[in-house]
């Protein structure tokens, strides 16, 4: 597999009224094209913030960050947006619909800043990927959780991107619900889509097949998940 993201002693840290305060210490570690990788830590690791500058929300201080063989420092904020746009979708425990637009239209939000024509096809076909295709004519506060969060991995397919983030994904849901979430997401693998599953939780990581466990901002561990899988049910045994 080709390699999608790879990172380079990257740092962050933020200076808020003359307080420095370090949240990520020089963390390097490469993603490859088709991986689904589980980037777990207890809150306040600074997971979420890894996130938000793998997915171009936020920028590195330093360090060097390369996404599909590019190195990204010198992109401007425009050239980021446009990424961010067409290659990244991302999926948010809280869901993020708006809740007096339809299903149909919700999805079709991210293509208000793309080059495709077609919205309603393209719209129609992410929702048909969720099982979603019978709600398309509802408002979003219509639907139960399990729903809401269909609809937003349907929201963050309707670009095709290359790379999709799921942070907490099954954060507000039932097991039921949330084990239906964790279907599509292993499904979308299967398919070739890049995954990178945002959690604080074994048993939601346990999807995945790779884990990058960091904690207070450092790297302590990445590795394949059956090892973890097999080290819990050995102790299960025991």
């Amino acid at each position: 597999m080709s390699e999608l993201i790879r990172l380079e002693n990257l740092s962050k840290s933020y200076l808020t009224n003359e307080v420095l305060t370090e949240v990520l210490f020089d963390l390097s570690f490469k993603i490859a094209k088709g991986e689904f990788v589980a980037l777990m830590g207890p809150s306040g690791s600074g997971k979420s913030t890894l996130m938000h500058i793998m997915g171009f929300l936020d920028r590195p201080s330093t360090g060097k960050y390369f996404f599909s063989g590019e190195e990204t420092s010198a992109f401007s904020d425009e050239e980021l947006a446009v990424i961010r746009n067409q290659k990244i979708g991302f999926v948010f425990q809280s869901f993020f619909l708006l809740p007096k637009s339809t299903v149909l239209d919700n999805v079709k939000l991210p293509l208000l800043y793309s080059e495709a024509t077609d919205h309603d096809a393209l719209a129609r076909k992410a929702l048909e990927a969720v099982g979603l295709t019978h709600r398309l004519g509802h408002f979003s506060n219509q639907l139960s959780g399990g729903e809401k969060q269909r609809v937003a991995i349907a929201r963050a397919l309707v670009n095709d991107p290359d790379l999709i983030f799921a942070d907490e994904p099954t954060g507000n849901l039932d097991s039921k619900s949330g084990n239906q979430v964790m279907e599509i997401l292993e499904n979308l693998h299967e398919q070739g889509k890049t995954i990178i599953l945002v959690t604080h939780e074994q048993d939601t990581a346990n999807h995945a097949d790779r884990l990058i466990k960091i904690r207070d901002g450092r790297l302590v561990e990445d590795g394949p998940i059956k090892e973890h899988r097999s080290a819990k049910d050995g102790e299960l045994r025991k």
